[in-house]
């Protein structure tokens, strides 16, 4: 059982992996991150390492191993593409500006997966170093769809807002305009 758990584990983490191709397929094609974070990738990269040095203790750990080390190569590769490509001004983030424009739903969505399986290959082969973490990862992933989902058509309403508070501006100013202009009549007349 725990050998079909792990074999379903890696696919789904090899498709974690890949959830991300769309997104370096943008920003090598416009020759920009945009407003891509790297902090995802870097901590992807970060994870698929420390799991690969926890594999190589653990021994016959081959799922392990195969995957990370799958996973390692891909997150470095991305990670060189995100420093080509990365502006140097700061980047956007989701709750300040309330767009999941660069936040892709796929990549939560199967890191999600992909914590509920590694967590079910853990407990059933009853390694809790890998089982716990995972309980978190479940957790971080659900919190980042909820994110989505609230904010996924909130670009819209925040050009909308900007829109609606542009024209109250304009209008403030050509109130202050028009104030002005009988303030300087009412001096003149005095």
């Amino acid at each position: 059982m725990h050998d079909m758990v792990g074999s379903i584990g890696n696919l789904v983490s090899f498709l974690v992996f890949l959830a991300p191709m769309p997104t370096f397929y943008t920003i090598w094609k416009k020759k920009s991150s945009e407003g891509f974070q790297s902090i995802p990738y870097s901590v992807a990269f970060l994870s698929a390492s420390l799991l690969l040095y926890y594999a190589f203790l653990k021994t016959n750990a081959y799922m392990i191993v195969s995957i990370n080390g799958i996973g390692c190569v891909i997150e470095t590769i991305y990670l060189l593409m995100y420093i080509v490509y990365a502006p140097k001004k700061a980047r956007r983030q989701v709750i300040r500006t309330k767009s999941v424009e660069f936040m892709p739903f796929t990549l939560s969505f199967f890191l999600t997966l992909c914590a509920t399986m590694w967590f079910f290959y853990g407990f059933f082969v009853q390694d809790y170093y890998i089982a716990l973490p995972n309980v978190l990862g479940f957790l971080f992933g659900i919190a980042q769809m909820i994110l989505y989902f609230i904010y996924k058509n909130a670009k819209k309403d925040v050009n909308e807002t900007k829109n609606v508070e542009l024209e109250t501006s304009k209008d403030i100013e050509k109130n202050l305009d028009v104030k002005e202009a009988v303030g300087t009549m009412v001096e003149v007349t005095k």
